[in-house]
């Protein structure tokens, strides 16, 4: 992110926006990131109540994992960062929108996003390539 430094918010702020998220029943909230130049949909993970806090804070994306159990700082192992444009919340409180600047590739399988699956002539097929080997490097 030569050109763009992350947003970061103050405490206020942050608890503002907490006081407006839904978590559910597990403390978890969806968490869309999305490209904030191109509007590509990236990624969904999971946030926990920290896991916001510590990405408006810090201006990187942190989720939490629920396979892990634990915080997940994207690009940590691999250096594939997401830095923070702006965070936003919808209408009913359940889902936040990270608007990102992303470094690399989004998915773990090493395509540039996540959603690299669509039906093609009745079929499920996969209709983006692989553009980094991820057993080279932490996934992420």
């Amino acid at each position: 992110m030569p050109d763009r430094v992350a947003t970061t918010y103050p405490p206020a702020a942050i608890e503002a926006l907490l006081a407006e998220v839904r978590f559910d029943s597990q403390g978890l909230v969806p968490a869309i990131a999305q490209q904030h130049d191109t509007g590509e949909v990236l990624m969904m993970a999971w946030m926990d109540r920290a896991a916001v806090i510590e990405t408006m804070k810090t201006g990187r994306a942190c989720y939490w994992s629920r396979s892990r159990k634990a915080p997940w700082r994207k690009g940590d192992t691999s250096g594939h960062i997401q830095s923070l444009v702006d965070f936003r919340i919808d209408c009913d409180g359940d889902t936040v929108l990270m608007l990102v600047e992303q470094t690399g590739v989004a998915c773990h399988t090493g395509r540039h996003n996540c959603f690299f699956r669509a039906i093609r002539d009745g079929a499920l097929e996969e209709i983006a390539p692989v553009q980094v080997d991820m057993a080279t490097l932490g996934k992420d």
